[in-house]
């Protein structure tokens, strides 16, 4: 397989150093290109879309952003010009606000969550509903900043209550009963993301798009390192203030190193790749993505989630991920 070089200017664009040459198969180069073609923001008619949303795949029908100012949860959905808004809803949080942090402060948190999975309420108390929808707080960024706290789900009210006010839940989000139950074929356990924010934020396509670029040329780096047994451009993509599970970057490396050792791995491959911008903290995107490893003794496949920090100067550097 012949190699290009791509040289880097300093303080440009993504990077390892100030300046650094990589040497690029033609495999990175389709991922460019392929950046440069996938769905991600654009609306129609060039309208203002989510600053959050920047690639949504084919798996994900809809997006769900927490308005927690107005107390109004709005539905994007994915379609062939882009990410349109469906429509919105009203909706109840915590009583104590927004910003989470440890347990039982009765605050909303704010991030990127996904639904893991639907309850069974007929045992639950009349409060949650008609439905109720687990969120996976807290998540790898919460765990990260030591936030403490579990129990946060999307769910219905009383339906022998009035309408709740606007701050009113233990942290979890309340929809009316009727507008949850509309929302059911849209909200899939492990798929649907659900953004909370304090306000929504808008963009101009242009300006998502370049940073999706940039995004998904670190992630291609990322999954070339691995696939190449590269483990110095694989570890030089992760920030010193990298923590996972208890171990630092220091330590994170030495494990790392023994899997590379020990690795039978011919090909990776990543699918249903969903880009996204938090909402609270400035510079902090995620990636989430089915991996498959092929290894000579068969494909695993997992869910994989890596929360990435953009510098001002451009470079992009991997501080927490997750897994399954």
């Amino acid at each position: 397989m012949i190699a290009a070089a791509v040289i880097f200017p300093p303080m440009n664009r993504i990077g390892i150093a100030a300046s650094i040459i990589f040497f690029v198969t033609p495999d990175l180069c389709a991922a460019q290109e392929e950046a440069t073609l996938a769905l991600a923001v654009p609306a129609a008619n060039g309208d203002a879309v989510p600053a959050y949303v920047l690639e949504v795949p084919e798996s994900v029908s809809d997006v769900l952003i927490a308005d927690t100012k107005t107390g109004t949860l709005h539905r994007f959905g994915r379609t062939a010009s882009g990410i349109t808004k469906i429509d919105q809803r009203y909706m109840s949080i915590g009583e104590n606000g927004v910003g989470k942090k440890r347990a039982w402060d009765r605050k909303t948190p704010l991030g990127v969550y996904f639904i893991t999975e639907q309850l069974d309420t007929s045992n639950l108390d009349d409060k949650y509903g008609v439905a109720a929808y687990t969120l996976d707080y807290p998540n790898a960024w919460d765990r990260y900043n030591q936030r403490s706290g579990n129990g946060i789900w999307l769910h219905g009210v009383d339906q022998n209550g009035s309408k709740r006010p606007p701050r009113d839940t233990d942290g979890c989000l309340a929809l009316p009963n009727d507008e949850l139950l509309s929302l059911a074929d849209t909200l899939k356990p492990l798929v649907t993301p659900v953004i909370v924010a304090r306000e929504l934020v808008w963009a101009t396509p242009d300006e998502l798009e370049n940073i999706r670029i940039e995004f998904r040329i670190a992630l291609e780096m990322w999954r070339q390192s691995l696939e190449d047994g590269d483990l110095l451009t694989y570890l030089s993509l992760y920030s010193d203030k990298f923590r996972h599970r208890g171990m630092d970057k220091e330590a994170w490396a030495s494990y790392r190193l023994a899997v590379f050792d020990a690795r039978d791995l011919e090909s990776v491959d990543l699918e249903d790749v969903l880009l996204i911008a938090d909402p609270e903290e400035p510079g902090l995107y995620l990636s989430r993505f089915t991996q498959e490893f092929v290894t000579g003794s068969g494909t695993v496949t997992i869910m994989k989630r890596l929360y990435w920090q953009r510098r001002e100067d451009s470079f992009w550097k991997i501080v927490a991920e997750d897994s399954g």
